[in-house]
């Protein structure tokens, strides 16, 4: 009778210990990948570059579109934090009360907590003006590659408010040096129902072509990962 109790209990344990292991080992894991996400944004603060959101012209978006906008810098965030050599984020232009503001609060948990930067001023106050590359899909300069030392900047605006070349405009008016993604250099377009072929990303798509080349050192690579396929390009075959 003793040997049948103590081969239950046994037989217990062991089919116990895998549902302990299966709800400890998640939890720490969890844990210690939120720390190292921390601490690899920690570190990208003193010597990563810089990426500026500049909602300095987000007042003259709709509700609907302010709220899209909110959403693109959560998924901005959630990538550059996933990211092996994230940048540094920071939001210029970002007025407390603002209704950019009150979307990112009301749509974004724990905002309060992201690890970046926020500020109502300028980019323009914030960095020496030899610094800076605004990021444009107008530009004629295709970006080569990412300078630690630069600080990028991109515009705060989604799809349906872009007035063509409204974000080149304005980095020529401030001198400012322009760039956009090398697309046209490693994409053609593809053939689509409806004929659609537009260079112009969300401002999230932008940060993981950013991250990823910063990660792969490839463009192919970064562009890949970055320009959906309802944008109508595709990655050039390789020369033969």
């Amino acid at each position: 009778m003793a040997k049948k109790k103590k081969r239950k209990q046994e037989k217990e344990r062991r089919k116990a210990k895998p549902a302990e292991d299966k709800g400890a080992t998640p939890h720490q894991s969890k844990r210690v990948l939120k720390a190292t996400a921390r601490e690899r944004l920690l570190a990208a603060k003193e010597a990563a570059p810089r990426l500026c959101i500049d909602l300095s012209m987000s007042s003259r978006m709709t509700k609907k579109e302010t709220s899209r906008l909110a959403a693109q810098i959560r998924r901005l965030y959630g990538s550059n934090k996933r990211a092996g050599k994230p940048f540094w984020i920071c939001l210029t232009g970002f007025v407390i009360g603002s209704p950019i503001y009150q979307e990112c609060v009301r749509m974004n948990d724990g905002f309060s907590g992201y690890l970046m930067d926020t500020t109502p001023e300028s980019y323009l106050d914030l960095f020496p003006v030899e610094r800076i590359v605004y990021l444009t899909p107008d530009s004629e300069n295709a970006l080569r590659d990412v300078d630690p030392h630069k600080v990028y900047v991109l515009g705060g605006l989604v799809d349906e408010t872009i007035q063509k070349e409204r974000s080149l405009q304005q980095a020529q008016g401030h001198a400012l040096q322009t760039a956009r993604l090398p697309i046209a250099e490693y994409m053609v377009r593809n053939a689509n129902a409806r004929n659609y072929h537009s260079e112009t990303l969300a401002i999230n798509q932008v940060c993981d072509a950013l991250v990823t080349y910063c990660a792969t050192r490839s463009w192919p690579e970064a562009l890949k990962a970055a320009v959906p396929p309802g944008k109508g390009y595709v990655l050039r075959e390789p020369a033969t």
